[in-house]
This record gives C-alpha cells, structure tokens and sequence, in this order.
C-alpha cells in the first residue's frame, strides 16, 4: 500500500523541496570533510561549493516562511553537518574564497605598518636635520619607530633597526627630558637612523615574490 506525504500539490512541491534542501546539506558536507582531508584540490572544490551555496539559496529564500531556520530543520532531521551549516548559513562563500580575503586584508594591513614605519623614519631623520635634538623631542620618535617596526612580522627579531633603536631610547630613557644630544650623538644616531632605513627597505619583499 502506497503512503502519500502530501495531500495536495502544494504539500508535494514543499516535501520535493525539503528533500533536496537534505541533499544540498548533506552533499556540502562531504564536500567539506573532502576539501579539508585534501582528498579534492581547491580549483575542484571552489566551483562545486558555489554551485550548492547558489543552489541553496536559491531554494532557502522560496520556502523561508516554511523553513526559518536552517538549523532547526538539520536538528529535525537528525542532521549531524556543523561543516555545511557553516559554509551555506554562517559565511556563504567557499572556504578558498575566505582564505583569499583573509591573505589580502593580512597584506593591506602589512602595507600599513611598512608605510608607517617609512613616515616614523623620514620623521625621526629630518627632526635631527631640524636640530631637534632635546631629550623629550627625539624619545618619542624613537619611540614611534621602534612600536612600528615591532609590529611588521616579516622583521626577524634582531633586524638591526629594531636592535639599534632599542639601545638608543635606552640611553635616551637614563637622560634628562631637557637635555640634549651632542654635536657627536646627533651625527651618530642619524647615521643609525638611515642605516637601519636602508635596511629595513631591502628586508622588504619585492612585488614579485
């Protein structure tokens, strides 16, 4: 004897599209759990995962009044996908989508410091042009580098500005706030200050690598 599910067409379209909200689920889950053991490669994995994300909302988005929440229908039907809710409901983007985002606001974000350590180094070196020269002018300059340079993780620990600029606002630090540098320190630490710049610019990466 055969049982019918639905009464009308309407039930059987709603029971049709239940049955292949299941399937996406379930079939981005194991393209999940692929993607993450490197069973498929991100150029196979990318275009699938869109084709079910597109595929997904597409058929969310026709029966939200009937199913509003995703997660109580995979609870309802005893749906163990933590993988596919998170891609298709949470982020709704592939995942090689989301780590191409995540490397491009890491490098803007580097390009920040590296232009802020450029402007904390041009600073400090034309203030000691300026003959500025007094304990509290040149402390927080120095100051301002070394935190700049501090924040760039492409610089190794003992890049030889950071080391360089450390021993001077310590010497700095064992001053007075109205002394002020000799004829002879001034020289030396703008001698630093250049040399650490050259440096700090040829430990940059070129824009081909």
């Amino acid at each position: 004897m055969e049982v019918k599910l639905w009464n009308d067409k309407r039930e059987r379209e709603m029971y049709e599209n239940f049955a292949e909200l299941y399937a996406i689920i379930k079939a981005t889950e194991k393209l999940e759990k692929a993607y993450v053991r490197d069973i498929i490669s991100s150029s196979q994995y990318e275009p699938e995962c869109q084709k079910l994300i597109a595929h997904f909302k597409t058929l969310a988005s026709s029966f939200k009044d009937t199913v509003p929440s995703i997660e109580r229908f995979a609870d309802t039907y005893k749906m163990d996908c933590p993988a596919a809710i998170n891609r298709l409901v949470t982020s709704g983007v592939p995942a090689t989508v989301e780590h191409r985002a995540a490397a491009a606001a890491s490098s803007t974000t580097s390009a920040a410091i590296v232009a802020e350590c450029v402007q904390n180094f041009i600073t400090a070196m034309d203030s000691l042009k300026l003959n500025m020269v007094a304990v509290d002018q040149v402390h927080p300059l120095l100051s301002d580098l070394s935190a700049s340079l501090n924040k760039l993780s492409i610089l190794p620990a003992d890049f030889e500005g950071k080391t360089k600029m450390k021993e001077w606002i310590l010497r700095l630090s064992k001053m007075g706030a109205a002394d002020e540098l000799t004829e002879q320190q001034a020289r030396q630490l703008h001698f630093d200050l250049e040399s650490s710049y050259n440096s700090f610019m040829a430990a940059l990466p070129s824009a081909g690598t």
